[in-house]
């Protein structure tokens, strides 16, 4: 699950990127939506931005670019077709805007086709200069997010359907950090949200808290056999660092090969050069951002843990076999290079904190934290595999649509139609992550969390979402998912996934039964597979989603996704129209005014 917050961080880093080059151009595969790198086309990626950004201010009327907005690309995608997508952060009067992001959608011969945008409406601010100071404004952001306040910068927020100059603040306590906007005229708090991404949510909590639930997986399970990249041990090698075969015995998923490196002969450290320099680190208790504050993981035998907590790297060989598998998937399935699609490692550590029963994806430092449970509620690390696959998937939506949750409440817990998709996505990637691992002791699934031991025998589930009574997730779309907390809301695109993927009705896939079914029962739905699936909902995160999107718009970006992928007569564009129509999301029922 997702712990949200306002990413401006991604914003000027975007911004960055765009005055040195398009680190991240990427070009499509032929059917699944796939990339490769296209950091040699630096000069026609150039040519494309250019014209998506001419095309943007001549369509001022739908892509709301007018005077004193600046964009700054932060992605360009070339389709087989030959299709350009060009996904821009925006300013305006050098300000960063939350909210106002957009993709400029160009033909082969770079005329505009379209665009999809967070904000279609002019993002100047209604007052030129603030009220507040920006020590007033950091005053006011530290008693609203109970810390010590950190950087001040000026923005404007369009995420309400308006635009408000407003002070975005960083306030830290105790390692973690919140994000705090305040307007600059009035001084209101507009939102306070906490950076990192966790996986079980202070609503989920507090509903464990009052069942007496507790959650104690089994470990030291089994072996499997080895996974990791064919090689040898290092035998013959003269030169240090080297790529080196060693084993990890996992809490979770036995006995694993693992890519480590060598660095000197008889010496090892749980580093794997062939994916980006992708580690884990000890954070050893400390609650610390810095990835570099982490104890690096050597020894002399290569091998990993031993399926049991009493070894500090048994957890770590979970977590670098969960990461480098999501790499790995990513990587295969649609060529995406890395989290961020940079060819930069992915990162974890683990025994974060004292008795944090959670795990998160953490943008200050880009990489996972894992907490070792409190050992009341959660009596293991939180380190099992579609854990891992959920939350480095936010890594890739923060890097693509950078959906954000419409509002949160006091408790932390988030709400809002972009915030569930948010959710779901992540439920359907680390979904695929298992299915693409296929370990024997992890059987690939549509649950999630199963793993972790819990009395419903899994968190959630993409077949009936609504079978799960721990977060009361829904089922189907109705006006009141708006209101509907985000874990809970995330049922409705992820039932819509797994009807498009594997159909209504019940069937037993590698031994799980499943029985999805639809909106009153009226329909049927016939899936055309998992990975036609996916590839269509992966091109419609990368290309026709933004950060506001909601339901009604992710139908719109799947079926844009299905156009482009099999045709708009297909069998795969009309199913994933039904799909929608099967958890109440049409374009009759699309509301009339957005939140």
């Amino acid at each position: 699950m997702r712990r949200p917050h306002i990413r401006t961080a991604a914003i000027a880093v975007a911004v960055a990127t765009a005055a040195t080059g398009l680190a991240g151009t990427a070009f499509a595969g032929p059917s699944t939506g796939g990339e490769r790198s296209a950091a040699s086309t630096a000069t026609a990626a150039t040519a494309v931005v250019k014209a998506a950004q001419a095309a943007a201010f001549a369509h001022t009327a739908a892509t709301g670019v007018a005077q004193g907005d600046e964009l700054h690309a932060q992605d360009v995608l070339v389709d087989p077709e030959g299709a350009r997508h060009v996904r821009f952060v925006r300013t305006h009067d050098g300000m960063p805007v939350l909210g106002g992001d957009l993709v400029v959608h160009l033909d082969r011969r770079l005329a505009y086709t379209g665009v999809t945008s967070a904000a279609t409406h002019s993002v100047e601010p209604a007052a030129a200069k603030p009220e507040l100071t920006a020590a007033q404004a950091a005053a006011k952001a530290a008693r609203a997010a109970k810390g010590e306040a950190g950087d001040v910068q000026l923005v404007v927020d369009a995420r309400a359907g308006s635009a408000a100059l407003a002070y975005q603040v960083t306030v830290t306590d105790n390692g973690t950090a919140n994000t705090v906007v305040v307007d600059a005229v009035t001084g209101k708090v507009r939102s306070n949200t906490p950076v990192a991404d966790e996986f079980l949510s202070p609503k989920l909590l507090a509903a464990m808290r009052r069942s007496g639930q507790t959650a104690d997986p089994a470990t030291g399970a089994g072996s499997t056999a080895w996974s990791g990249l064919l090689g040898s041990r290092v035998s013959g090698v003269t030169h240090y660092p080297a790529t080196a075969r060693g084993t990890g015995k996992t809490l979770f998923v036995g006995s694993v090969g693992l890519t480590t490196t060598a660095t000197s002969r008889g010496h090892y450290q749980l580093k794997d050069p062939n994916r980006y320099g992708t580690e884990t680190r000890d954070a050893k208790g400390k609650y610390t951002e810095s990835f570099g504050a982490g104890t690096k993981f050597t020894n002399t035998t290569n091998v990993w843990g031993n399926g049991k907590t009493s070894s500090r790297a048994s957890a770590a060989a979970d977590a670098q076999y969960g990461i480098t598998k999501t790499l790995d998937f990513y990587k295969k399935t649609f060529n995406r290079k890395g989290i961020a699609n940079n060819s930069k490692a992915a990162r974890g550590m683990v025994h974060w904190g004292n008795k944090v029963a959670n795990a998160f994806w953490d943008p200050t430092c880009n990489c996972m934290l894992y907490g070792d449970g409190d050992g009341q509620m959660f009596k293991k690390p939180l380190v099992v595999l579609d854990v891992t696959g959920h939350e480095l998937t936010h890594g890739v939506v923060e890097a693509t649509a950078n959906l954000q949750p419409t509002y949160v409440d006091a408790d932390g817990n988030q709400y809002g139609e972009p915030g569930s998709l948010n959710e779901s996505l992540a439920d359907i990637f680390g979904s695929n992550v298992e299915f693409y691992a296929n370990n024997t002791k992890d059987t690939p699934d549509y649950l999630v969390g199963e793993k972790l031991g819990l009395d419903q025998k899994f968190l959630r589930r993409l077949d009936h979402p609504s079978l799960d009574k721990l977060e009361g997730t829904i089922d189907y779309w109705s006006a009141d998912t708006y209101y509907t907390e985000v874990h809970a809301g995330s049922g409705v695109s992820s039932h819509a996934y797994y009807l498009l993927a594997e159909g209504s009705g019940s069937k037993t896939i590698g031994g799980v039964k499943y029985n999805s079914p639809t909106y009153h029962n009226a329909s049927t739905v016939k899936g055309i597979g998992r990975t036609k699936a996916t590839a269509i909902f992966y091109r419609a995160l990368t290309r026709y989603m933004v950060s506001t999107t909601d339901f009604h718009g992710a139908r719109a970006a799947t079926l844009k996704a299905a156009k482009d992928l099999y045709g708009s007569t297909s069998t795969e564009y009309k199913t994933v129209d039904k799909a929608w129509a099967a958890v109440n999301v049409t374009a009759a029922n699309t509301p009339a005014a957005r939140h």
